[in-house]
């Protein structure tokens, strides 16, 4: 549905949750901010495109916001439809939205290795069979203009932390920040709204960087991929909230952190504390407990071990 004018948010099923892509209008052409997995394209968008009378042939930049397969999976559909369009992504993100292998050793198999966690290979098959990635055309750092004519400018900004390269576009004229999984509150949501899995930002430093970086936008209107619309008062709720669930998982660090412990052990002892979700879900604590682990051994608190192959973490007394 167009939600401000030029301002599209077109909502694809992934069951059991739903990826929100944002089609920005003017009249130069179109940027489209996501293209979700493959068959979000032709089953989703285009039907929105014919129905609004809106020409795929338009759309002449897509911005991939991070390599998650959610994300890009819709690249090669989309070119299909708009072959003269542009495909963008961060910089920092580009080998992993070009390359499916990359992406799943790189991103979701990070932590096999050193701390016995990962997707299990239903997960990984279902990632491969829905995602369809091609080159980017150009890499982006954020600060760089898209003109849309009319004096309707977009910013793209760098919003690392769920992912190094993560991008959003500010909408001056809408007041809207297109964030997709920039900022992920305290638990992502099914469709119907209840707890999926925790929020899996990765670098802490990075993330809460750039919900600060975000906030000084003053937004009226914050548009994710996973979650409802955040409008006024909500925006700085959401942020805010997000926020604070970094200092949560801090507590539950300091609390459950009881001599030398693996990732996984430390998780599941404060998994209860920090969300809702089952055994399984839960182990994607994996993602932001290792962020915080790491900003706290930056800072002197925590030391890296390893016990029989696996990583270790301890405080530093």
């Amino acid at each position: 549905m167009e939600i401000r004018p030029g301002l599209h948010r077109i909502a694809a099923p992934i069951p059991p949750r739903f990826i929100a892509m944002h089609l920005f209008t003017g009249p130069s052409g179109a940027l489209l901010f996501d293209t979700g997995v493959d068959g979000s394209v032709e089953g989703t968008l285009l039907p929105y495109l014919h129905e609004t009378g809106i020409d795929p042939a338009s759309i002449r930049w897509v911005v991939s916001s991070h390599c998650d397969f959610d994300h890009t999976g819709g690249n090669a559909a989309l070119r299909a439809i708009a072959p003269a369009a542009e495909l963008l992504a961060g910089a920092a993100d580009q080998l992993m939205t070009e390359n499916i292998e990359v992406l799943i050793a790189g991103r979701y198999g990070e932590f096999s290795r050193a701390d016995g966690f990962d997707d299990p290979a239903s997960t990984t098959a279902e990632i491969r069979e829905s995602t369809r990635l091609i080159g980017v055309d150009r890499a982006l750092t954020g600060g760089e203009i898209i003109d849309l004519g009319g004096g309707r400018e977009l910013e793209i900004v760098a919003v690392p932390g769920h992912s190094p390269g993560h991008l959003a576009v500010w909408d001056k004229a809408n007041s809207a920040l297109a964030i997709s999984d920039a900022v992920l509150g305290e638990t992502v949501p099914t469709a119907d709204g209840e707890p999926a899995f925790p929020p899996t930002y990765r670098d802490a430093v990075a993330y809460v960087d750039s919900i600060a970086r975000l906030r000084a936008y003053g937004a009226d209107l914050l548009l994710t991929a996973h979650y409802p619309v955040y409008e006024g008062g909500g925006v700085e709720e959401f942020l805010d909230i997000s926020l604070a669930y970094t200092e949560r998982i801090d507590r539950a660090i300091e609390k459950h952190l009881v001599g030398e412990m693996t990732s996984l052990e430390l998780i599941h002892d404060a998994a209860a504390e920090l969300g809702p979700w089952p055994h399984d879900a839960a182990e994607y604590l994996i993602f932001p407990m290792t962020g915080n682990l790491e900003r706290l051994a930056k800072a002197g608190r925590v030391a890296e071990g390893w016990r029989d192959g696996t990583r270790t973490w301890k405080w530093i007394r």
